[in-house]
């Protein structure tokens, strides 16, 4: 069923795009990373939280199920292809944490997780009248390294980029 929609949706111009993979920081764009990098698996040989793995194209991924970004630049240090290249006062990405809806205190059950591994301070709880307080992310402060992802217990936070349109 849900073939013959995406047929439709697509003959009437609209694509569905699968999420960015979530490259290593200081990564070029993804163009300019795909065509730079040799797929040599260095930086993730020398990722000290593990985090870098390889996708299924053998082009580097992140996966925060197993740990946080520390953006020690072991990883860029180990590029020389030059796909990951870290430029003065350049943040090493624009990822951002996101709290979705599978959140335990949006279901009136206590949980500062995510708060406690927040090292930055970005995540802090609203109180809500009558009920359990909820975290938000202040996106200027959080610095995307994936530290609440992986404790979540319902694995409501998402690490996704940030929309400057918004």
């Amino acid at each position: 069923m849900s073939e013959p929609s995406s047929r439709r949706n697509f003959l009437r111009g609209r694509f569905s795009r699968r999420p960015a993979a979530l490259r290593p920081p200081w990564a070029l764009a993804e163009a300019a990373f795909l065509e730079a990098c040799t797929r040599c698996t260095d930086c993730q040989s020398v990722c000290p939280t593990g985090i870098i793995s390889n996708s299924d194209s053998g082009y580097p991924v992140l996966d925060f199920s197993r740990g946080e970004c520390s953006f020690c630049a072991a990883c860029v240090d180990a590029c020389s292809s030059g796909a990951l290249q870290r430029a003065a006062a350049q943040p090493p990405w624009s990822l951002r944490a996101a709290i979705g809806e599978h959140c335990l205190a949006a279901k009136q059950i206590e949980c500062r997780i995510c708060g406690d591994y927040c090292l930055v301070g970005a995540i802090r709880f609203v109180p809500r009248v009558g009920g359990v307080s909820l975290p938000v992310v202040d996106t200027a402060r959080c610095t995307g390294c994936a530290a609440c992802f992986a404790p979540c217990p319902t694995q409501a936070i998402r690490i996704r980029e940030i929309d400057d349109k918004t």
